[in-house]
């Protein structure tokens, strides 16, 4: 990793932007890594803007790795402005690109943004009240991977059946 995309990263990571949950969101996504534990919900809250449905604005949680939180915090701000058709086009190295390169290790962290991402997006298109997505309890990151559809690809949500 260059020392450019160290330096990015470790901004990204000690003044994050857009981290939280947001209470008005009209879609919420939701993916994890089971092959190093991570996982990342996005909010997104969209507005109309020249007769076109756009991001308003997008937040992250992550429980993972600090690329992870580096990529959801650059990604949130890029997408604000996107429709949702230019969000969909979005690739993960996109998505990661005001970091620079991403190691090829840290590859999967840009995916995760990606997927999340993804995955409201579909959730917008479901229609599917926010409030809903992620049953028994949406604030419960842990609740709603449980409940959440899981998705074919390189990440999927694994979770221990007893909640542990």
């Amino acid at each position: 990793m260059s020392e450019s995309t160290e330096e990015k990263i470790r901004q990204a990571i000690a003044q994050p932007m857009n981290m939280g949950e947001m209470a008005d969101a009209d879609a919420v996504g939701t993916v994890g890594n089971p092959d190093c534990g991570d996982m990342l919900r996005m909010w997104i809250k969209f507005t109309e803007k020249d007769g076109k449905k756009v991001i308003d604005r997008a937040s992250f949680q992550s429980f993972g790795c600090q690329t992870a939180i580096a990529v959801a915090s650059v990604a949130t701000e890029m997408l604000r402005g996107k429709s949702v058709d230019e969000a969909r086009a979005l690739s993960s190295a996109e998505l990661a690109e005001d970091l620079g390169p991403l190691p090829p290790m840290k590859i999967h962290c840009g995916q995760m943004v990606e997927g999340a991402l993804r995955s409201a997006l579909e959730a917008e298109e479901s229609a599917a009240p926010a409030s809903v997505v992620g049953s028994p309890d949406a604030s419960n990151l842990i609740h709603s991977l449980a409940a959440a559809p899981k998705h074919a690809g390189k990440l999927r949500i694994v979770l221990d059946p007893t909640g542990n």
